[in-house]
């Protein structure tokens, strides 16, 4: 399957390309092939990619550990470009790869990596991790850990079953260090 050129879009999904200001990303139009779940997945996109009931940071830090655990470059790039923009320096986020025993960490940033790590080992939060979490953030905002974990798997599932090369205006965006033989 290749990504479809927004011309050729289903007209049910017009709000998608007036929401990415004309430019969709790769992955929107790659599952612009299927318009009923690019329209019924739109809501949950939003409200994930804009860090739901957690702090930009900690949405771009579970984000960058899932597409870690995916091996997913196209994510890691995407998200590199999205974490400096909302303030993470270019050393925690490569830091994310190593996880929480990176060092330089503070226990907040530590109780999310490990529930990332926890929800790719054993899809599930282990209890202490669970405790952790629950000094730092609420419920609601580990319901939002747990749910952005599910959905950038689902996403990079698609990116690597279809190859999808990252979009160059974010490749554009990207220090020089930061690179695909580098992730």
């Amino acid at each position: 399957m290749e990504p479809l050129q927004p011309q050729v879009w289903d007209a049910s999904l017009q709000h998608v390309i007036d929401d990415m200001n004309g430019r969709p990303l790769n992955i929107h139009s790659l599952m612009a092939n299927h318009p009923r779940l690019l329209n019924a997945w739109w809501d949950l996109r939003n409200y994930s990619v804009n860090g739901g009931d957690l702090e930009q940071r900690h949405c771009e830090i579970a984000i960058l550990r899932v597409a870690v655990h995916m091996n997913s470059w196209y994510e890691w790039a995407s998200h590199v470009d999205r974490g400096l923009a909302c303030g993470l320096t270019l050393a925690e986020i490569e830091s994310v790869k190593a996880g929480p025993e990176a060092g330089g960490w503070d226990a907040k940033d530590v109780a999310l990596l490990l529930a990332m790590d926890d929800l790719a080992e054993n899809q599930a939060i282990r209890e202490d991790t669970l405790q952790e979490l629950g000094e730092h953030f609420t419920q609601q905002q580990i319901l939002d850990m747990i749910v952005l974990h599910g959905m950038y798997n689902t996403i990079a599932c698609m990116i690597r079953t279809w190859g999808l090369g990252l979009d160059p205006h974010i490749a554009e965006r990207l220090p020089e260090s930061v690179t695909e033989s580098a992730f």
